[in-house]
């Protein structure tokens, strides 16, 4: 299957979401661009490997991670945006020691954090691109948007989907513990605890 190299655009956030960020990455070669839904942390992650004039006074996560790898001579060659599974994508990171290489699995997020502070590559299937790109999801009506209306349209809708828009104190235990797992399968673990935390207070 055919790779496409991507780059990171930037980082956009919702208007009417509170903490729901989307990260842009663009084809390097063409004018499709992929945004991705990501957690407030990996935002503040990646943002601060753009910005390369801002340096925390303490490593964060990703900059831990590095020199912890650092130290051990392990080197993140590239990253392959490999899966899309009901709106969650599944990446991973191409590392190498000693000219062994091992293929280690991560969320998207986490693994772009860490190729940007290695300057390493960033892939994604051409298929996955075609389905979940920017200009391949464009209908006719939407195309009276500007880009930067549709992908606000875009992040708002998708933080819906996840959003816990009704009282969990309201809800059944059933109804809690099917939401759980649809926030785990999302990757959205903040929401993901509330939820959590509701279940054990019914349960004490």
């Amino acid at each position: 299957m055919k790779l496409v190299k991507m780059k990171v655009n930037g980082i956009s956030y919702s208007e009417t979401q509170t903490g729901a960020y989307a990260l842009i990455l663009s084809e390097n070669d063409g004018n499709r661009k992929l945004p991705i839904i990501i957690g407030g942390f990996e935002a503040q992650s990646i943002a601060i490997a753009l910005e390369q004039e801002i340096k925390p006074s303490r490593p964060l996560t990703h900059d831990l991670f590095k020199s912890f790898a650092e130290r051990f001579s392990i080197h993140v060659k590239q990253v392959i945006i490999h899966k899309l599974v009901d709106g969650v994508f599944y990446a991973s990171i191409i590392c190498s020691r000693d000219k062994i290489e091992e293929i280690i699995d991560s969320r998207t997020s986490d693994a772009i954090a860490l190729a940007l502070r290695y300057k390493a590559p960033i892939f994604i299937y051409d298929s996955i691109l075609k389905k979940a790109g920017f200009t391949a999801a464009l209908t006719s009506q939407e195309k009276k948007l500007s880009e930067d209306n549709w992908i606000q349209n875009f992040v708002t809708k998708q933080s819906e989907k996840t959003n816990i828009s009704e009282e969990l104190k309201d809800l059944s235990i059933s109804k809690l513990k099917t939401l759980l797992s649809k926030l785990v399968a999302q990757e959205n673990y903040e929401k993901a605890v509330r939820v959590r935390d509701e279940i054990s207070k019914r349960k004490s």
